[in-house]
């Protein structure tokens, strides 16, 4: 009889093509089912709560997995970690209900966006931080962000050539974290529901605009409602953006 185990991970997203195991590069999702299948036997499914995008990281991402074999949860975390590289690594490991799933039994998620906001990014975070050089207007992004909280339809916000049943998600909070000096950086945490394919960074990537004050605040407002991508701002790098925390 399979038993059902919930990983917890971290990973630097740099180099990896992102979650989803794929033809064309090395994918976490590869890297976990690989690392699996000697231990099981035999190939393994592992799915992810969260299809992070190439170069996107995680703080805690959350995999689930079901395994015939006589192991215990900590066995397998120590197992796991001690083949895979050192910029993947799982932090937690537990045996849950055989019916539960990383994706289908989340019930929100938290991201992190990092921005470093001066003339300077120390090489020491620059692979986790969109570096934006002008001085940005905090309050106006702040009073950007306070209209997007509640349930919205989110069309304007989602990456083109994406097919979803509904563009309706609810965000329960939107908020910035002021950082100093230019290794701490500003830091955008959003909570909701769920978030559509590059959601969270064309959300950073139109209040960054209104920031540079190419835009006022206030235009958030007719963005959401066109539900045309065209009108929101650029999609934001990858590199800022991390998978926080899933909720349960």
């Amino acid at each position: 009889m399979s038993r059902t185990f919930k990983l917890t991970l971290q990973y630097d997203g740099t180099d990896y093509v992102g979650w989803q195991r794929q033809t064309n590069g090395v994918s976490i999702q590869g890297l976990l089912e690989d690392a699996v299948r000697p231990i099981e036997g035999v190939q393994v499914n592992v799915f992810g709560a969260g299809r992070t995008d190439a170069g996107v990281h995680a703080l805690g991402q959350v995999a689930s997995l079901s395994l015939c074999v006589a192991i215990d949860a900590a066995s397998l975390g120590r197992a796991l970690n001690a083949v895979l590289p050192p910029d993947v690594r799982v932090v937690a490991a537990d045996e849950v209900a055989q019916d539960f799933h990383a994706r289908f039994s989340a019930i929100g998620k938290t991201y992190e966006y990092r921005i470093v906001n001066g003339q300077t990014v120390s090489p020491f975070v620059r692979r986790f931080v969109w570096h934006v050089i002008p001085r940005l207007d905090l309050d106006a992004m702040r009073d950007a962000s306070a209209a997007l909280v509640g349930r919205h339809d989110f069309a304007a916000f989602q990456g083109v050539r994406t097919a979803v049943r509904s563009t309706e998600r609810t965000i329960r909070r939107l908020q910035w974290r002021e950082g100093e000096g230019n290794d701490v950086p500003l830091v955008m945490q959003i909570d909701g529901n769920g978030f559509l394919r590059h959601m969270v960074r064309i959300i950073a990537g139109t209040i960054v605009e209104i920031g540079l004050k190419r835009w006022p605040a206030v235009q958030i407002h007719e963005i959401l409602a066109s539900r045309d991508r065209t009108r929101a701002g650029s999609t934001a790098p990858a590199a800022g953006l991390f998978l926080a925390r899933v909720l349960y």
